[in-house]
């Protein structure tokens, strides 16, 4: 199969890596970055469970020198999603396949604005990545899972000939009928911990050692399965405490969200598509959602801090 993922980060690097490992003609497309430079000229170092390994796998910034794909894999920044699938508009061709595996809500109707919604299928994947260096990133994959599946819930064969690709490379996949109840359970653990260890700046050893953090937490996940009950969502966490549990299993204390990854490079975070989208949903749903509202706040503060320093800085 002729993969590409989009959005070369940390976790599309991860993916990258296994995908290529076992056969798959497995592209890295990301904006020009040193990452990027760096795969290209030495390889991916790639480290797992304390054991580190170099993986040949083809990077590039231009969609045109990647070409037409089956499968691309959606992995950019939330907030970035409509201007990467225009800009990757060669890897489409008739039978290509979209699958986003972004973080939170709202990314499948975005990608169908651009290559239509018969192209697009969902997923969540619960697989942890860190960048350590240019062309080095930690990979949590041991132990992790990743759910994909058709928006209308079908089972097609499509979708079961991607996840037995993807376990067939180590990634553990499922195909899901209830694709949207799965996008809900990972937001929930999203919600748990990401804008959290944001505004605390703390990795996941820190964060579960504080009992007050904890207490936050589970308040955040009890208003988003309020707020997914009421949209008529099928949730299998149903209890705040099982989503806390399953955003830290199998992951080192050092490991750190995505979102304070995001905030220690002073770039934009996903708040909007995580703890926004719970508060945008229970507006219109009627469902209060005071602590999910607070710590959007708090991490739009941040946020803000960090351009307004970014442009004092420009100016010298």
């Amino acid at each position: 199969m002729k993969i590409c993922i989009l959005g070369a980060g940390a976790l599309g690097s991860t993916f990258g890596a296994w995908l290529s490992e076992a056969g798959h003609d497995t592209w890295l497309l990301n904006r020009r970055n040193a990452h990027i430079q760096a795969v290209r000229r030495h390889g991916l170092s790639v480290e797992e469970a304390g054991q580190r390994r170099l993986v040949k796998v083809q990077a590039s910034t231009d969609a045109d020198e990647v070409g037409v794909v089956d499968l691309v894999v959606v992995l950019v920044k939330s907030f970035a999603t409509t201007e990467a699938m225009h800009s990757a508009a060669a890897l489409i061709g008739p039978a290509t396949v979209v699958l986003s595996l972004q973080n939170g809500l709202g990314h499948e109707e975005l990608l169908a604005e651009v290559v239509g919604r018969d192209k697009v299928i969902a997923g969540k994947t619960y697989v942890g990545g860190v960048q350590l260096s240019a062309g080095a990133v930690r990979s949590g994959v041991a132990g992790k899972h990743t759910l994909i599946g058709e928006l209308d819930g079908s089972l097609s064969p499509r979708v079961q000939a991607i996840a037995e690709a993807f376990s067939a490379a180590g990634l553990a996949t499922e195909v899901s009928a209830n694709i949207v109840g799965t996008m809900w359970d990972k937001l929930l653990v999203n919600v748990s911990t990401g804008a959290l260890s944001g505004i605390t700046m703390l990795t996941y050893g820190q964060l579960y050692s504080e009992p007050l953090l904890r207490d936050t937490a589970l308040l955040a996940v009890a208003e988003a399965i309020s707020v997914a009950r009421a949209a008529g969502v099928q949730l299998s966490l149903q209890r705040p405490e099982a989503a806390w549990n399953l955003a830290s299993e199998g992951l080192p204390a050092s490991f750190k969200t995505s979102m304070l990854q995001s905030l220690q490079k002073g770039s934009a975070t996903e708040i909007d598509f995580i703890n926004g989208a719970v508060v945008r949903l229970g507006q219109r749903y009627g469902v209060p959602t005071p602590v999910n509202a607070t710590l959007v706040a708090c991490i739009k503060g941040i946020e803000r801090a960090m351009a307004d320093q970014q442009q004092e800085e420009a100016k010298l």
